[in-house]
């Protein structure tokens, strides 16, 4: 149930329009009998798995770079400090040559070792959880790995947190639910677009992270941000704006796959064609000209960032 219906069921009641619980539900009830068009909601035990792994993932993430910033702050021992990027072969070799010579000294390098260990057990973990996830996707029929700058944990929070693609009747209502819809701030003869802070950020924090890596690349999307730039727009908004027809991109593929699963049907997948290409004849593939920053010049040949 969108959380708007029933809020709007809710203020329009009797009484005193105060959100409680039996409030809530009578609201979500009545809704739900005069509201047409309404998908039910099936829980998919592939796509909770992929969640609870997804989010074990990031706890790992996490824990990495908690871990890395308490052995940056004890390594003082080494002259000029360590690397930003340090593995633990990198600080193991770092501290290696250095003799404690006083009680201080000597408690800092245990606790150096004692978090280097923490480091490569994190390591191990965190190989082990991209590998599952991995073989999970590709089980799934999902080809989202293949497009650049997506990664196990990222096409496992893409699934699991969608769900239904099909839930979306549109790629312009995928790009509101995941926050890249930009929102209309436009004031008299002045025509402008901010950032939307809502959405399943999650999902939106996914698509930061493949136009980083995009924009690092030789890519199309570096060529789509770099085509966006010239054209007078900001740095953060032409950002803002790849992360918009990377929301195309993802919506295309991801409707592409499951259509390819319903055909297949529970006996396996059919395979990758070539139709399920960012860049194919799949419907909805151009750039979408409402949710753009700006006006949107629909005969453009730009390219669509692909993997």
């Amino acid at each position: 149930m969108p959380a708007k219906l029933s809020a709007q069921v809710r203020v329009f009641a009797t009484g005193n329009g105060r959100k409680t619980d039996p409030v809530d539900a009578h609201s979500v009830a009545l809704a739900a009998l005069h509201a047409p068009n309404l998908r039910r909601v099936e829980a998919d035990p592939e796509l909770v798995a992929l969640g609870m792994l997804a989010d074990r993932r990031d706890e790992l993430g996490r824990a990495r770079t908690e871990t890395l910033c308490r052995l940056h702050r004890l390594l003082e021992l080494v002259p000029g400090g360590a690397k930003q990027f340090l593995s633990a072969r990198q600080a193991r070799e770092a501290i290696a040559s250095i003799l404690p010579r006083d009680a201080a000294a000597r408690v800092r390098l245990r606790l150096i070792t004692e978090l280097i260990e923490d480091l490569e057990t994190i390591d191990r973990k965190t190989k082990a959880a991209d590998k599952e996830l991995r073989a999970l996707v590709l089980e799934r029929g999902s080809t989202l790995m293949d497009l650049h700058g997506i990664g196990p944990s990222g096409a496992a929070r893409l699934l699991a947190d969608t769900g239904d693609i099909g839930r979306f009747a549109t790629r312009d209502r995928f790009a509101s639910w995941n926050g890249t819809a930009p929102l209309d701030a436009s004031s008299g003869d002045q025509q402008r677009h901010r950032l939307s802070r809502a959405g399943n950020r999650k999902i939106n924090r996914a698509l930061h992270i493949m136009a980083i890596v995009q924009l690092r690349n030789h890519t199309a999307g570096r060529v789509y941000y770099d085509t966006r730039r010239a054209g007078g727009k900001t740095s953060m908004e032409a950002l803002r704006a790849l992360k918009r027809r990377l929301s195309n991109t993802i919506y295309t593929r991801m409707l592409a796959d499951q259509q390819r699963r319903e055909l297949a049907g529970p006996g396996g997948q059919s395979g990758t064609t070539p139709d399920s290409s960012v860049t194919g004849s799949n419907p909805r593939t151009g750039p979408s000209d409402k949710p753009h920053p700006g006006p949107t010049n629909k005969a453009s040949s730009a390219p669509t960032p692909t993997s």
